[in-house]
């Protein structure tokens, strides 16, 4: 439970430093902590299928189209948060990957930190 609070916060800081790309526009903290939850939403409910079915795509593509997969999650949870918006194809394009990098550094600053936070599973360690 914490470690998913913890990736939820970790999304929503990330999701604030995405918000200086043109075309992502955030309107404040909460918004971002909305969105956070949206997008691990889209992202566990959407992305398989849409991944799924741009199968061919991705292989002709060399697995560049799944590049636009990600943004059209990013999209669709601009979408379904109010505060949220993405506008142009730099946004679409590059929202997703400096969030993916942001928030991948976040989270391994902080495992590397409190070794005792585990980020990695919920199960609970003897000592």
């Amino acid at each position: 439970m914490l470690s998913a609070l913890f990736t939820v916060l970790a999304t929503a800081l990330s999701l604030l430093v995405v918000d200086f790309i043109p075309g992502v526009d955030l309107a404040n903290f909460p918004a971002a902590l909305l969105a956070a939850v949206v997008i691990g939403l889209v992202n566990s409910t959407a992305k398989p299928v849409l991944s799924a079915l741009s199968l061919p795509l991705n292989f002709v593509s060399f697995g560049l189209f799944s590049l636009v997969v990600n943004g059209l999650c990013f999209w669709l949870a601009s979408v379904l948060t109010p505060g949220f918006a993405v506008r142009g194809l730099l946004a679409f394009i590059a929202g997703p990957v400096i969030l993916t990098l942001v928030n991948t550094f976040i989270l391994r600053y902080f495992a590397e930190r409190r070794p005792a936070l585990n980020l990695n599973t919920d199960a609970k360690t003897e000592v």
